[in-house]
């Protein structure tokens, strides 16, 4: 039985469900957005929300936190550097989901999810 269990297994184990997420956080950190199924892509912003609170504290021990998860230093700096700044007085909700479809070969929903609008902003102001 599943009683108390929180989160979406993605009908793998434990370490393969850990890979594919870090993966996919750091593919959002340095592209701003990607295109993945739904379901994944609700697990990844519960992965990649509190890694951006994390980043807004930016001190030793938050930034070492981070590094225990996602062990990417380029990412890491640029998580610290560019995207958590922009958020800084925003409180939460720093992604957007926006369903794009279904896939053709085996119809699964398809999203985009992407940071919202400041880093956008903020890239274009550079």
């Amino acid at each position: 039985m599943r009683h108390g269990k929180s989160g979406k297994t993605l009908g793998m184990g434990t370490a393969h469900r850990v890979a594919v997420l870090r993966n996919m956080a750091i593919s959002l950190i340095e592209h701003g957005r990607i295109e993945t199924t739904l379901t994944r892509a609700k697990a990844l912003r519960v992965f990649i929300e509190p890694l951006i609170t994390a980043g807004k504290r930016d001190d030793l021990s938050s930034r070492r936190h981070v590094l225990s998860i996602i062990p990417h230093k380029d990412t890491v700096k640029r998580l610290f550097g560019e995207v958590s700044p922009v958020f800084k007085e925003r409180p939460g909700g720093y992604t957007r989901i926006m369903r794009t479809g279904r896939r053709q070969g085996d119809n699964a929903s398809m999203a985009i999810i992407e940071f919202v609008d400041e880093v956008k902003k903020a890239e274009e102001a550079k």
